[in-house]
């Protein structure tokens, strides 16, 4: 079975160095260390790690809270919280974006251990009830209401080009060149929708697939607009398609 890619985001580098050898004793791979926001979102970007050790405080203005509320709102990976600090306001600060796991430092190699194999437990016990919970709701639909104010607006699939987000606001550009903006991550949109033409092209877009004319290196383009290709979602992108990149 292959082992576990934890990513590590924790500025101090000597901290950071004791966790990645305790990884490895523990049979675990690794990515990072990383030591601020930035680096944290194009390690997970670019990695895809399945599970990730978070530092609150971090390097910058953005700390690992910064980090956690990004991870809701477009990964669907598990983050345990690091920290020093165990006071009543972090706390309350951290439960709002429902991490895993919170370990507070230091911490025994048996507790690392015991808390990011229960915390992937659980993350995928959560995941299977939400794809069996899919199966078991209403048969799929070509169309979906979004609301737009007071109004639920009624928006065929088929004339739905791609969405675009924009922290908790998604974009839906349609054939007729109208847009309609909802408040909403492009995840749950994506499982609202519950279908295989609508593929996830890069962090910020997702498109539908029968409606692409071009693709090119790092991008595609769908009537005559071009949308950017990320790196890690180029081939789930190709093999929706049927294209063999060799």
């Amino acid at each position: 079975m292959k082992s576990l890619e934890i990513g590590v985001v924790e500025d101090e580098l000597v901290i950071a160095r004791t966790i990645i050898n305790t990884l490895g004793e523990l049979g675990y791979s690794h990515c990072g260390p990383v030591i601020n926001y930035t680096e944290a979102i194009q390690m997970i970007e670019e990695n895809k790690p399945d599970l990730v050790l978070l530092d609150i405080q971090l390097a910058g203005k953005k700390d690992g809270i910064d980090v956690a509320q990004k991870l809701n709102e477009l990964y669907d990976v598990p983050f345990i919280f690091l920290t020093a600090n165990s006071d009543i306001e972090t706390i309350d600060r951290a439960k709002k974006v429902k991490p895993y796991a919170y370990i507070v430092k230091p911490f025994t190699k048996e507790e690392l251990y015991a808390t990011i194999e229960i915390a992937f437990n659980n993350f995928n016990d959560k995941r299977l009830e939400r794809k069996t919970d899919k199966f078991e709701e209403k048969p799929s639909k070509d169309f979906l209401f979004v609301k737009v104010g007071y109004v639920f607006k009624k928006i065929f699939l088929s004339e739905l080009l791609f969405m675009e987000s924009d922290a908790n606001y998604v974009t839906l550009h349609l054939k007729s060149d109208k847009k309609v903006i909802a408040r909403s991550t492009l995840s749950d949109f994506m499982e609202q929708v519950g279908q295989k033409i609508f593929v996830r092209v890069h962090r910020s877009y997702c498109v539908n697939i029968n409606l692409i004319e071009d693709i090119f290196p790092t991008e595609l383009s769908i009537q005559g607009m071009q949308i950017p290709i990320g790196k890690s979602y180029k081939e789930e992108l190709f093999k929706s398609l049927g294209i063999d990149q060799v």
